[in-house]
C-alpha cells in the first residue's frame, strides 16, 4: 500500500554540512534542519505510516515558472516540453527527504532500496510549488 503526502513551498535540497571553526564539529545548516522538520511535520499531519522492511520512495518536486520566462518558453513548459534544469539538484532533494524521514517512516534510510526523483514546473491548475512524496513497501519481483 502506498502512502503519499505533500510538503508545500519551494523544494530545497540538503545543504553541505558546515564546520564549527572552534570545535571542528560538523553540523547541518539551520535552513536544512528547518526544511527537514517541515517534511516530518507534513508526514505526521498526513497520518504517516511506518514501514518495517524495504522501502520505495518517489519524490516529485514542483517549481514555480520564473517571472523572467519568455512567452515561447512558457508555452513549452505548459506543453510539458521544458523541464526545470536548475538548482537544487535532484539528488540533494531526495537526500533531504530521506534524512527527514529517518526514525519516522522507517528506522533508517538504509531500508530504502529504490528511489525516484522528478523535477517539474507548477503551472495552471496543476499545483503550486511543493514536494509530493510517496512511500511504499518495496517487494521483490516474483512475490
Amino acid at each position: 500500500m502506498a502512502f503519499t503526502f505533500t510538503v508545500p513551498g519551494e523544494p530545497q535540497g540538503k545543504a553541505r554540512p558546515k564546520v564549527n571553526t572552534k570545535t571542528k564539529a560538523a553540523y547541518t545548516p539551520k535552513k536544512t534542519r528547518v526544511y527537514e522538520e517541515r517534511i516530518r511535520a507534513c508526514f505526521r499531519l498526513s497520518g504517516g505510516i511506518r514501514i518495517e522492511g524495504a522501502v520505495k520512495v518517489s519524490v516529485t518536486a514542483y517549481f514555480r515558472i520564473p517571472k523572467s520566462c519568455r512567452k515561447k518558453e512558457r508555452e513549452l513548459i505548459e506543453a510539458g516540453k521544458l523541464l526545470p534544469v536548475k538548482k537544487p539538484d535532484g539528488d540533494n532533494i531526495i537526500k533531504c527527504v530521506l534524512d527527514a524521514l529517518n526514525g519516522e517512516a522507517y528506522d533508517d534510510d538504509k531500508q530504502v532500496t529504490s528511489h525516484k526523483i522528478e523535477k517539474r514546473y507548477a503551472y495552471k491548475d496543476l499545483r503550486s510549488e511543493c514536494l509530493i512524496v510517496t512511500l511504499e513497501e518495496d517487494i521483490p519481483y516474483g512475490y
